[in-house]
């Protein structure tokens, strides 16, 4: 590992001796489900993950979510309940100050099948949330542990924030995000790396989901259907609108999910509900996608004379690899090399709370993360190697963070 300093090098030896510990951490949370939804498991998980970084110390606290809305199957607004967000805040001698970021929650329910640990082959460990992102966590964890140990321990300052409904948009979390982010200057997310390989993430696609609540008004269907407004009508025109938007703008993505609404053969249906997904590649998008949005629904309402209720927004804005953002990647790229890792990135359509970060005015790299490959199924693996390997390359850009290397978002090595 050449190009390591002395106090490098003395702080990454120990991390090779933890692995074994941060493998136990990862298999004792990822039993644990904590299903965005799953209230009583996202709160065991916020309990032990508070547990495991007090050693640490700072200051830990349990944040409330934001109040949210959505709308039902049956069009009417209702409370959307989120878990307690974990923040801890150690403030470094200098102004210097990362802001760190995982997710507790995951994307699989508690009546799921997935629940179990196995594994796929030696090294290879399968199993909810092992790589999205408990894994990460425990990453996380051990690169704070090795920064602290150093000799440039208290340099510098950071805030971790681990969330518990990243998976459904951060939609509860959105405010400490953006708080946090106004006291730091650079961002690490620990999602999984976008390929087994260790490939991070470059740009990414914004995200905004929206439901439309449709009224219209009920009618026999064969005495009098001129009386009435068929709802899910009305909803299947808007859906194809919605969808046309591509077309227009190729560089966005639209999907319309769901329609909910409907009844008996013999009445005019009076309520629908549809849930769509935009994805714009660059700010432009979304700015012309709330636009078109706007259009759409006024046509749409009055084409059928009904009434719409939307809910819903672009809480991820789109994340360019921008020249701010490169020299973050340069400084993370620069760590694997001395470590004999090569580290490349490629942009992505998914998105994570590295958007949040980056429209924050962040320089953020988002998947510091363990390897790994098949999230969000129950082929979801995490390659156990990878929690030593990250670990280091995360503490050793925590460390030359701590140095300064990075200035006015360019790398200084």
């Amino acid at each position: 590992m050449q190009g390591l300093s002395e106090i490098e090098r003395r702080a990454l030896e120990p991390v090779d001796a933890r692995g074994a510990d941060m493998l136990a951490n990862v298999e004792s949370w990822s039993r644990i489900n904590s299903g965005s939804r799953n209230m009583a498991g996202l709160a065991e998980m916020a309990d032990l993950l508070a547990a495991a970084f007090a050693p640490l110390g700072g200051t830990a606290e349990l944040r409330d979510p934001a109040p949210v809305e959505t709308i039902d199957e049956d069009g009417r607004r209702v409370p959307l309940a989120h878990g307690r967000n974990l923040h801890i805040s150690r403030p470094g001698r200098g102004n210097a100050r990362v802001m760190l970021t995982g997710h507790m929650d995951t994307v699989f329910p508690k009546d799921h099948h997935f629940q179990d640990l196995k594994w796929l082959e030696d090294g290879v460990l399968n199993g909810p949330g092992v790589a999205d992102m408990k894994g990460g966590i425990a990453v996380m964890l051990e690169a704070l542990r090795a920064l602290e140990a150093s000799d440039l321990g208290g340099r510098l300052g950071w805030e971790v924030v681990l969330n518990a409904d990243e998976e459904v948009s951060s939609l509860g979390s959105a405010l400490l995000l953006a708080e946090v982010a106004q006291r730091c200057q650079t961002g690490l997310t620990f999602e999984p790396s976008a390929d087994p390989e260790g490939t991070l993430a470059g740009g990414r696609k914004g995200s905004g989901n929206f439901a439309a609540s449709i009224a219209g008004r009920a009618a026999h269907a064969g005495r009098n259907p001129e009386d009435g407004r068929n709802a899910l009508v009305a909803a299947a025109d808007l859906a194809v609108r919605l969808d046309a938007m591509k077309t227009k703008r190729p560089t966005l993505s639209v999907n319309p999910a769901k329609i909910d609404g409907g009844g008996p053969n013999n009445v005019v249906p009076e309520m629908a509900v549809l849930r769509w997904n935009v994805r714009p590649l660059t700010p432009d998008d979304q700015a012309w996608a709330e636009a078109a949005q706007e259009e759409i629904l006024a046509e749409v309402a009055a084409r059928h004379d009904v009434k719409i209720d939307v809910t819903g927004s672009f809480a991820r804005p789109p994340k360019p690899l921008d020249e701010k953002q490169r020299g973050l990647f340069d400084l993370v790229k620069g760590c694997g090399s001395d470590l004999g890792l090569n580290i490349g990135w490629k942009d992505t359509g998914g998105v994570c709370d590295g958007n949040n970060l980056a429209a924050a005015g962040l320089a953020v790299v988002d998947t510091m993360g363990v390897r790994g490959g098949a999230i969000h199924s129950d082929r979801e693996f995490m390659i156990v190697d990878s929690l030593t390997e990250r670990a280091k390359l995360a503490a050793l850009t925590l460390m030359r963070l701590a140095e300064g290397r990075l200035i006015e978002g360019r790398s200084a090595q």
